[in-house]
Order: C-alpha cells, then sequence, then structure tokens
C-alpha cells in the first residue's frame, strides 16, 4: 500500500465506522494535526490543507515545525547477521545501506 504524502509528511489514515468517513492524522510528528473526508478525493484534499495549516501556524507561532523522520536510524543486529549483510551487499555491488534500504523497500511491498 501507498502512503498518502504531501511536502515530505505521511497520513495515517483509518476508517470511522461511527462517523461513517475516512479519519486522517499526519504520521511520525508529536503535534497533533488531524483532517477528515467522505470520499479520497476529499480526503487528500484535507490532508493537503491541514499540512499547509500545520507550517502556516508553526510560522506565526515562530517555531519550526517537526518532520516526519530524518531518513537514518540505527538497527542493532548480531555480529554474524551484520557479517553476512555486508557480503550480500559486497555481491550485489552495492553499499552496505543501500542494500539494505533495497531489502527493506522489497520487504515493505511485500
Amino acid at each position: 500500500m501507498k502512503a498518502m504524502n504531501y511536502k515530505d509528511y505521511a497520513a495515517r489514515i483509518e476508517y470511522s465506522d461511527e462517523d461513517e468517513c475516512f479519519v486522517g492524522h499526519i504520521a511520525g510528528i508529536h503535534d497533533v494535526v488531524g483532517f477528515h473526508g467522505d470520499s479520497v478525493t476529499q480526503l487528500r484534499a484535507a490532508f493537503i490543507e491541514a499540512v499547509d495549516d500545520y507550517l502556516a501556524t508553526c510560522e506565526k507561532l515562530g517555531r519550526p515545525p517537526q518532520k516526519s523522520y530524518s531518513g537514518k536510524f540505527v538497527l542493532r543486529v548480531p555480529a554474524e547477521m551484520h557479517s553476512r549483510m555486508a557480503m550480500q551487499a559486497e555481491a550485489a555491488g552495492k553499499s552496505p545501506n543501500q542494500w539494505a534500504t533495497d531489502v527493506l523497500e522489497e520487504a515493505i511491498h511485500a
């Protein structure tokens, strides 16, 4: 499944049976920014509006907006696995980071 994205922010979306609409929040930030819509088109428009409003509010308050993710994370694995990963990356002609990114991308779309 592909996420809804806008200006480097992603949406976390659920369906509310009680409200009979889609409800979303900007994912990966501590500020709570929500939006909703009855259709995908309405939800997308509400998401864009929520992100734009969030950025404008942060600017008005004089504080930087939170970013969802930096693109860096530390993963601790056993030494034997690290060694095998490095060998697989080298055999594929890739850096360990690119190899791991490719493997994770495959897993996400599996």
